[in-house]
């Protein structure tokens, strides 16, 4: 997993855009279970409380998810799921939810979400902190290959 803090000047951005690409994907798996829940690409949108934002930011990602503030957006190309699905995810319990935008397969999709939308719908209260970006691929449970990308990624304020 790539991990990175954003610049303050994004931390209060509602949507966010980009542009992924997969010639060569995983087969589709339950992202619900752990093990085996093979992606091809997986982005994540970090949020906590504005007053910890500073301290937060300097953290480690493994070390940031203990913070009880935490709460996570997986926005993910991959799985056997349809487009639009929330799932819960089986690694970050109540702290996070997957977001299904393309199911396993190739393709070159631009992408545009809403992520104070997403953050209420998800967890039932109104979008915080926006502390960092992640970003993975998992191939190990079926011993796949991906080839795949991701560009252009942008942070759009309100």
């Amino acid at each position: 997993m790539i991990w990175s803090a954003i610049p303050d000047k994004d931390q209060f951005a509602k949507r966010a855009s980009w542009t992924w690409q997969v010639s060569n994907s995983v087969p589709p798996t339950d992202l619900t279970i752990k093990g085996g829940d093979d992606r091809n690409l997986a982005i994540y949108f970090v949020f906590g409380n504005t007053k910890d934002a500073s301290i937060l930011k300097q953290q480690s990602l493994p070390k940031l998810l203990e913070n009880k503030s935490i709460k996570v957006l997986m926005y993910v190309f991959g799985g056997a799921h349809k487009h639009g699905d929330f799932l819960p995810t089986p690694y970050l319990g109540e702290k996070g939810k997957t977001i299904i935008l393309r199911p396993s397969g190739l393709g070159r999709f631009k992408e545009s979400v809403n992520l104070a939308d997403h953050f209420s719908s998800a967890f039932g209260s109104s979008i915080t902190t926006l502390i960092g970006l992640a970003l993975s691929a998992d191939s190990d449970d079926t011993k796949s290959k991906i080839r795949a990308s991701v560009s252009d990624l942008e942070l759009h304020r309100p």
